[in-house]
């Protein structure tokens, strides 16, 4: 089948295109830049040639990208922590999903995906995070724009759509074309500072995200919802799980859980006076410090995925952000030279 990809040169959508074309699919991606598409696959030995140049909240774009497609997987949106960004922010990401997910639906396409997140089910203090939980509020735009859109699809599914919904826990992994915040998170706590605090932190494997996407396209009719996540590691577990890997401790301190959220407040309040793309916020600090975890068991009872071991997910990461140049060989210690080897 051909199936169209939004954002399909970031790091979700790149690989969900890869994994398509493993099992023998036509892709064809909705992109800004096209110059991007040649530098994020021609590593791998292909570089996708149906390509319509739009932005997703162009319906003439978005429709001419439909068009003859048998499915869509809608992964694009825009991410921009700025206060005076947070307008565009919600109406960008609404309108894409308007567009692309509504007009499919409006088409009658029989496989739609919508890539969400558990984020969009995250209460402080609540119970583990499941598709089955009701929608949080959102108190950042780019929060609120997720939990409008899954309002949104979850509508259409009720009316009928065809549309199947995955919910990703924070996602790690390499071949990175934009060093998205998780990822880029690793990096700071190997090269510079770890902090260790209360609850934990859980991640999905990228490969095994697109890995559901294949899946879900391929999933007969019917609302489907499935959670994307490893296992759940406390912040010590990932830190001795890293000195393991490189061979050598990472420089780590202890912070209460509190003094953190109260530092993501006061970077709000900052924000109020001088705007910047600071990733320290109160709801990222809440993620931080109160994830509750989340349960994906049905999502491999049903489906049949497995989401790989942490370790593997950790070694191939830090291995590909020294191939890529992200990392010293002093930072990945002995991961280096198994990263020369041929």
């Amino acid at each position: 089948m051909k199936v169209l990809i939004t954002g399909g040169t970031g790091f979700t959508g790149s690989h969900t295109v890869r994994a398509l074309i493993a099992a023998g699919h036509e892709v064809r991606l909705l992109v800004r830049d096209p110059a991007k598409v040649r530098t994020v696959f021609e590593p791998d030995g292909f570089i996708p040639d149906d390509v319509v140049v739009g932005d997703m909240t162009d319906a003439d774009a978005v429709d001419d990208a439909l068009a003859g497609c048998d499915g869509v997987v809608h992964v694009a949106a825009l991410v921009d922590l700025r206060r005076a960004a947070a307008r565009r922010v919600e109406d960008t990401n609404a309108r894409g999903v308007e567009l692309v997910v509504g007009g499919a639906a409006w088409r009658g396409l029989p496989r739609i995906v919508y890539v969400s997140s558990l984020g969009a089910f995250l209460t402080p203090g609540g119970p583990p995070l499941s598709p089955e939980l009701p929608i949080a509020a959102g108190t950042t735009a780019y929060a609120r724009s997720k939990a409008h859109a899954e309002r949104y699809v979850r509508r259409l599914q009720e009316q009928g759509a065809q549309i199947r919904i995955s919910y990703p826990a924070a996602i790690v992994g390499p071949n990175d074309p934009t060093m998205s915040a998780a990822n880029d998170g690793v990096r700071a706590h190997v090269r510079d500072l770890g902090i260790i605090t209360s609850t934990g932190l859980q991640v999905v494997d990228v490969r095994d995200l697109a890995m559901l996407h294949l899946k879900l396209l391929d999933l007969p009719s019917g609302m489907h919802r499935y959670a994307a996540a490893g296992e759940m590691l406390t912040w010590s577990d990932y830190f001795q799980l890293l000195d393991n890997l490189i061979g050598h401790r990472i420089r780590r301190i202890r912070v209460p859980g509190g003094l953190l959220r109260a530092a993501g407040l006061a970077g709000d309040v900052v924000k109020r006076f001088y705007d910047f793309d600071f990733p320290m916020t109160r709801d990222s600090m809440e993620f931080m410090t109160r994830w509750p975890g989340a349960d994906a068991e049905r999502t491999t009872r049903e489906l049949g995925l497995h989401f790989r071991d942490a370790v593997e997910t950790y070694r191939d990461t830090l291995i590909w952000m020294y191939q890529a140049g992200h990392l010293g060989a002093k930072h990945v210690g002995k991961l280096a030279d198994i990263a020369l080897t041929p």
